[in-house]
């Protein structure tokens, strides 16, 4: 009987209205600690080279054998992988963010501004200070199914894919009182991150490992833009209780 009757003091401690921001604190640290491991983890073994030879051979196995520069598959699959991969190009991700943040000014949403300039953008820089201080290869020219000229790692695509695309999840999740349209967005934002990615790899301008880098660190790099949000949420609520408390006394 002491035993359950400490439970439900302990229980009783924690604050309800609390619960749910914690526990989404605790499930963004947790992405994105397991994010920048698995990053720091793929970019040590490709800069040490080991991954050449894996890179390579998954690359030459979606090619023609007697003929590298072309890719196996109909050729309309061509198009359809140009047309995927352009929705994680740069274009593409400026014009949703400029789209987003014009209706965030609107609806006068300003820390939601500030969350969705701070993914793209923060994102943006992240990745081009990586690949400058990296400077890995892209695939041969051979493979590239169409012109690629800045370094190859990470895959700023699938980076940017993972952190605009899941940003944007949870913010419109947020606004969704239907459970199974919230989990509808997520699963949408992950199914396009990972076709962009594969596309990357298909037209030859990304090894594999540039791409799990990039899912990696897009991964990371959302999870601590949802980790503000979610602070953000939390200290909102314990200043809406402490105002009640000042109206009860």
């Amino acid at each position: 009987m002491q035993r359950s009757s400490s439970k439900k003091s302990f229980y009783s401690r924690i604050p309800g209205p609390y619960a749910s921001s914690e526990i989404k604190i605790i499930f963004s640290i947790l992405l994105m600690t397991l994010g920048i491991l698995a990053f720091l983890v793929i970019t040590g073994i490709v800069v040490s080279g080991n991954t050449r030879h894996i890179d390579e051979m998954v690359i030459q196995a979606l090619r023609d054998p007697d003929n590298y520069s072309k890719p196996k598959g109909p050729y309309a699959l061509i198009g359809i992988m140009r047309d995927i991969t352009s929705l994680g190009g740069a274009t593409f991700v400026t014009l949703i963010t400029v789209i987003v943040a014009i209706y965030l000014i609107l609806e006068k949403k300003r820390r939601s501004l500030m969350l969705v300039l701070l993914a793209t953008l923060g994102g943006g820089l992240l990745e081009s200070i990586l690949k400058t201080l990296i400077a890995r290869q892209r695939p041969g020219a051979l493979f590239q199914l169409m012109p690629e000229y800045s370094h190859s790692f990470p895959s700023g695509h699938s980076m940017m894919s993972a952190v605009v695309y899941l940003s944007l999840a949870v913010l419109l999740a947020r606004i969704q009182k239907r459970r199974i349209i919230r989990i509808y967005v997520v699963i949408v934002a992950l199914f396009l991150t990972f076709i962009i990615g594969i596309s990357r790899i298909y037209l030859g301008v990304h090894y594999p490992t540039d791409v799990l880098a990039g899912w990696a660190l897009g991964l990371a790099w959302a999870s601590f833009v949802w980790l503000l949000s979610w602070k953000l949420e939390l200290k909102d609520k314990s200043g809406k209780e402490i105002v009640k408390d000042e109206e009860v006394k």
